[in-house]
């Protein structure tokens, strides 16, 4: 099968080259393996953090989720900016190129660790040192994904045609991609870093972008024009005798240090997350509204409203990385034909099921679509909230199976994990397909920063959610105790994703209908 280069009325590049990937643009492929490397130095050390919050440095449950949520809403806020300036000025591909080296430095510094925290006196005392290191690295990992992470899911959309019936299936593919570097890290990264010692998870995880980093740049040739600067004689003009592009560069230098201080104070970042929220949101309803024709103003709103579904459902499920990977360490029965799995390693569930099922789903929705049976974009994201409340559901009867020991059978956990999954599959690369399919062109940058930026939001609610079940006394409480607040918050989660769920069902006709297209 063959495919021409050309570009659609909404200026996205179809076929971006003759050779052809599983019936898609061969760039998916490069495209595939650099998000994967970059997931794996992500998930490498998304596993490991809460424990090296709580074990490393002795912070409290509350302390601890409460960094690791602020490190996930700036994580996710930083690519509204990302991808602005990705839009405007640098381009989708050297955005990621610079994003991805920034995330290199930033890995390879969480290898230093530091001192130990040790209690004396009954109080905590830390390394400052390493811990003004952690925040800087964290700081350098926050940017860089704030150019690298809107940009590349850009790329991917800009290879097909805003009609191309493969956009979902190819972005299925794609999001295979990160749960394969997922794996792997969860199983490699987790194990070296709390068998041997922090600095090797953490380490391993930075040689894993690095990675990354050189698969994008070897194989950027098969992207044909998709992801150049807009205006590259606008980009190489000089300013203050700079060029417009490495100002940019140390634009984004300079944001490491602002994020380096406020990665430190927790309350400005939520005050921070609400302000941009309102603005980039209230921006661009207006935008919908007065700058639209009334088809691409309908488009727009139905993707705003089904972005603000998408943070309850990811609310929920990044419990995965504070709450239940607590859970996992402190009431869940790990032991396996007499091998004790680390807490961290069973990160690895979620994005192995992924692995399995992604190829189905998207055999699914093509199948489907096919026979003009797929269900809408509106109906999965219903599907998706209902699924990541049942999967809460289940380990709330397998707490009430633990008995006297307080500790639940690992396939409970595993069976959520499932759940979670299969929610996740129907949502979050049909959501990005959806950005990219009805978003007006030219904020096209912009919107899918605006998709991250709701994962921001998730991630902040979904600190204060794990606060809900920080328990007193952390890993020295009993495992009945912690297991009844744990049990309590899981029941409650999984009420609220259900109430969610029927309020989109309700609404499904009315936003199928003003998305304008036949499915």
């Amino acid at each position: 099968m063959t495919a021409d280069i050309s570009s659609d009325a909404d200026g996205a590049v179809a076929g971006a080259h003759e050779e052809q990937w599983f019936g898609h643009p061969r760039g998916l492929l490069v495209l595939f393996f650099a998000e994967m490397w970059e997931r794996f130095s992500f998930y490498g050390m998304r596993g490991l953090l809460v424990f090296y919050l709580t074990k490393h440095f002795l912070f409290d449950d509350a302390t601890a989720t409460g960094i690791y949520a602020t490190y996930g809403a700036m994580v996710y806020l930083t690519p509204v900016i990302g991808g602005l300036i990705a839009d405007r000025l640098l381009g989708f591909r050297r955005a990621v190129i610079f994003g991805a080296v920034l995330l290199c430095l930033g890995h390879l510094g969480m290898a230093y660790e530091g001192q130990a925290a040790e209690i004396v006196g009954g109080i905590v005392v830390r390394d400052d040192l390493g811990l003004q290191a952690f925040y800087l690295s964290i700081a350098f990992i926050i940017v860089g994904v704030g150019f690298l992470k809107p940009s590349i899911s850009s790329i991917v959309g800009q290879l097909y045609s805003i009609d191309d019936p493969r956009r979902d299936a190819g972005f299925t593919l794609f999001y295979m991609g990160i749960n394969v570097g997922a794996t792997v890290a969860a199983l490699t990264c987790g194990y070296l870093g709390e068998t041997y010692g922090w600095a090797y998870g953490f380490g391993l995880a930075g040689l894993g972008m690095l990675s990354g980093l050189i698969t994008f740049v070897r194989g950027q040739h098969l992207f044909a024009d998709a992801g150049l600067p807009p205006n590259p004689r606008h980009l190489s003009s000089r300013s203050f005798g700079i060029s417009r592009e490495w100002l940019v560069y140390a634009g984004g230098l300079g944001g490491i240090v602002a994020v380096w201080l406020l990665v430190q104070h927790r309350e400005l970042v939520g005050q921070l997350l609400s302000v941009t929220s309102a603005v980039a949101v209230g921006g661009l309803i207006w935008f919908s509204i007065q700058r639209c024709a009334p088809v691409e103003r309908d488009r727009m709103l139905v993707v705003l409203l089904l972005t603000a579904v998408s943070v309850v459902f990811w609310s929920l499920f990044e419990q995965a990385g504070s709450t239940m990977n607590l859970f996992a360490d402190r009431n869940v029965d790990r032991e396996i034909y007499g091998t004790t799995i680390r807490a961290s390693q069973l990160q690895f569930v979620n994005p192995a099921f992924i692995i399995l099922l992604a190829p189905v789903m998207s055999a699914l929705w093509l199948q489907l679509g096919n026979r003009h049976l797929e269900p809408s974009t509106p109906m999965k994201f219903a599907v998706a909230v209902l699924l990541v409340g049942a999967g809460f559901a289940a380990l709330v009867v397998g707490a009430q199976s633990a008995g006297d020991s307080g500790r639940v059978a690992l396939g409970y956990l595993v069976f959520a994990y499932f759940l979670h999954t299969l929610g996740e599959l129907c949502l979050s690369p049909v959501g990005l397909s959806m950005v990219t399919r009805l978003s007006v062109p030219r904020v096209l940058g912009l919107m899918m920063g605006v998709w991250f930026l709701s994962s921001s939001v998730s991630h902040y609610v979904a600190g204060l959610i794990a606060a809900m079940a920080s328990i007193e006394g952390g890993s020295q409480a009993a495992s009945v105790d912690s297991l009844q607040v744990y049990s309590t918050t899981f029941l409650q989660v999984a009420e609220i994703a259900a109430v969610v769920a029927l309020g989109v069902l309700v609404l499904t006709p009315v936003l199928k209908r003003r998305m304008h297209v036949e499915s």
